[in-house]
């Protein structure tokens, strides 16, 4: 079993055990879409490494006192994100009015609760996998200020926003240039982070040469290569 498989398999068996409604839960059962399924392996996974605060199926109440379903929440801390996996098939060639119709208020009620929406066409997971990781570090990259804690030190802080805007690993001399201090002053940040728990060790032994945020930074492992 590959590591998707096994970190995907607790991850709906930990979905259906706190589904807080017998429709929500019904519908965890049946296994997800296969847009979604390949979203999570091909796109989501390598690029975040965890399904935390990820949230299937999940339910919202809308302006008719109603029930809909997103693909997916996204909601670390407070925040509230969706994303939509688009099948061409159902969603632009062959949907009906009504149903056209229906998705469309249901963007609008997203948007006007304040929830920041991604949809996603399901054609362009195979097709252009490398736009779709970017759009989904960018994403999460949205929820960045609710991640990092205002009691770091504006370096620290900068160098956990300069690491998830990156697909690699990254190297004390780069963020040196970036942050415009010396070698030196930059390692005892990353010292300080590592002592944290917020970013781990990438690659070096004996010298530490390069470093990605950990799982403990609580926005994902967006410095490992997607490549």
């Amino acid at each position: 079993m590959s590591r998707f498989d096994e970190a995907y398999k607790r991850w709906m068996e930990q979905q259906v055990a706190e589904a807080g409604s017998v429709r929500r839960r019904e519908l965890l059962q049946k296994e997800l879409s296969r847009g979604s399924i390949d979203f999570l392996q091909y796109i989501w996974f390598p690029v975040i490494g965890h399904f935390d605060h990820l949230y299937p199926e999940y339910e919202i109440r809308d302006f008719n006192n109603g029930y809909r379903y997103l693909d997916f929440a996204y909601m670390p801390g407070n925040a509230k994100g969706c994303i939509e996996i688009q099948d061409y098939r159902s969603h632009a060639r062959d949907i009906e009015v009504s149903r056209f119709k229906d998705l469309c208020m249901k963007q609008s009620l997203l948007v006007l609760d304040d929830w920041l929406f991604l949809p996603i066409a399901y054609l362009s997971i195979h097709d252009d996998p490398g736009m779709i990781k970017q759009l989904v570090l960018s994403f999460v990259g949205k929820f960045l200020a609710n991640a990092v804690s205002s009691d770091l030190h504006w370096a620290e802080a900068e160098t956990l926003r300069f690491a998830h805007r990156l697909l690699r690993p990254i190297t004390p001399s780069e963020l040196s240039n970036h942050l415009q201090l010396s070698d030196n002053r930059t390692r005892v940040f990353l010292r300080r982070l590592l002592d944290k728990k917020l970013i781990e060790v990438a690659s070096g032994n004996m010298r530490y040469r390069t470093y990605r945020l950990s799982g403990n930074s609580g926005i994902g492992d967006f410095a490992s290569s997607s490549r």
